[in-house]
């Protein structure tokens, strides 16, 4: 039988790099629940799963409580129900980002256009 891997909570931290403030948060609003033995925790294969899927959905631009709703479905109704919730959350997002990527092509050539207007007057004046 393997022995199960766990990591201790700076271990956690340093694997994910995050800070020991933001590994307490994810514990604290449950998206997290290591193993504890007195006052030590320690994360095993669910819980870095875990930590992987938070880490990705926020660099989606995927709020924490989004995330949590959707790992909630996976212990509740199971991995179909996550799956089929992981493509309207995917939707959604996708739907956000395209409007996001919009307002910043929009704001760069803007941006451009004033940078290059102020060019022109200072040339202008010399």
């Amino acid at each position: 039988m393997s022995e199960v891997i766990r990591l201790t909570f700076k271990e956690m931290c340093a694997q994910f790099d995050v800070t020991p403030r933001t590994l307490r948060y994810y514990e604290y609003i449950e998206l997290l629940s290591p193993d504890r033995e007195g006052r030590t925790r320690f994360y095993g294969p669910r819980e870095r799963a875990r930590m992987e899927l938070i880490l990705r959905g926020r660099s989606f631009g995927i709020s924490l409580e989004h995330i949590r709703q959707w790992l909630l479905i996976y212990e509740n109704e199971g991995t179909e129900a996550q799956m089929r919730a992981w493509i309207d959350l995917a939707n959604g997002q996708l739907e956000e980002l395209a409007i996001k990527k919009t307002q910043i092509d929009n704001a760069l050539v803007e941006l451009t256009r004033l940078r290059d207007v102020t060019l022109d007057a200072l040339s202008e004046k010399a």
